[in-house]
């Protein structure tokens, strides 16, 4: 994925690689004319507030699987204050047929699966995990959170796999997030963190190996600008904090998710903060795969009867266990326990 901005030049502050990326890279000054090549904004989709996993809140857009090709869903967790013993995670529980991408801002979380895989996400990591032909999967928080409690936020987007690759081997990608390359500008609250995709000569770390796709973190200080080429056919913005313009139309705030018109000869996603706010954006781009999709909770295949396939393998056991389940789910029963009561 190829990202232009046009304007102030940028100092980058973490790494080599982030200079590399900096020489080629620039935001915008504020109330600069975007490029006339940027798409435009077909809809804007308000988020819904969920109970997942064990029990926590997500507020999740209302979009169909259809217009959010090759995506299936994004889930927007927190921000949350959990009290000591009350962090509530996602114990044991399969998937078949599609790709999670777990990306932490706040707190910490743990995660294991049926594979062998496991790790603990910081604030800045990212985990993207190939359900392929089946795993069980637990998502929990980490000792430390479930102990002192604290603040949670993160997400959780779900890629679909291929007809083709549907039954693909499980695949387990944790990225810390010193590995990925951010762009950042001294003076202002700028930054652009380029998770998967490519970024001029630059790619970044999480990748699919079934569906092209690309993920951006974007930070906009107040009044700040920022143009990016995404070559996709599809592009998206979920707006997480703050509040401002997405190609050229005002007033996007936090929880929503806008959908942008089909890249037709390089069209550009063009992000501006508005005045006295910031404005801290996904930006997601894709090439639709076109295909039927039977989806029922955590299985997403392409015929109903490949769905019911997958429910029977799963209770014969088929996609493995993980050791401990039994503890993880009481220890998800105490923090609901601990709740306050609404």
């Amino acid at each position: 994925v190829g990202v232009s901005f046009i304007g102030t030049p940028l100092t980058a502050l973490k790494n080599s690689k982030a200079a590399a990326i900096s020489r080629r890279f620039f935001f915008h000054r504020p109330m600069m004319r975007f490029s006339s090549a940027t798409r435009t904004v077909l809809k804007t989709i308000p988020t819904r507030r969920l109970r997942e996993g064990g029990g926590f809140i997500v507020r999740r857009p209302s979009i169909t699987p259809q217009d959010f090709d090759p995506f299936l869903m994004i889930d927007h967790l927190g921000p949350t204050t959990y009290p000591p013993g009350g962090a509530i995670g996602a114990p044991d529980h399969p998937h078949r047929g599609q790709e999670t991408v777990t990306y932490i801002l706040q707190g910490s979380m743990q995660h294991r699966d049926s594979a062998g895989h496991h790790g603990t996400l910081s604030p800045g990591d990212v985990q993207w995990m190939t359900a392929g032909r089946g795993v069980v999967h637990a998502e929990m928080p980490a000792d430390d959170v479930m102990r002192q409690g604290g603040t949670v936020e993160g997400f959780q987007l779900w890629v679909n796999l291929p007809r083709a690759h549907k039954l693909a081997p499980p695949r387990y990608q944790q990225i810390d997030k010193t590995l990925i390359p951010v762009v950042t500008r001294s003076e202002k609250m700028n930054e652009i963190r380029v998770i998967c995709g490519e970024a001029g000569d630059e790619k970044g770390p999480a990748e699919s190996e079934y569906t092209r796709a690309c993920l951006f973190d974007v930070r906009l200080g107040d009044g700040e600008a920022c143009e990016l080429a995404v070559p996709h056919t599809r592009a998206f913005v979920y707006v997480y904090a703050g509040e401002g313009a997405v190609c050229g139309t005002k007033g996007a705030v936090e929880g929503e998710l806008l959908l942008l018109s089909e890249s037709q000869s390089g069209e550009t996603v063009a992000l501006e903060a508005s005045s006295g706010q910031e404005l801290h954006a996904l930006v997601l781009g894709g090439d639709p795969h076109k295909e039927s999709i039977a989806w029922r909770g955590p299985f997403v295949m392409n015929t109903m009867d490949e769905i019911q396939r997958a429910i029977r393998d799963f209770h014969a056991g088929q996609l493995g266990q993980i050791p401990g389940a039994a503890e993880r789910f009481k220890a998800t029963r105490q923090a609901a326990a601990r709740q306050p009561q609404s």
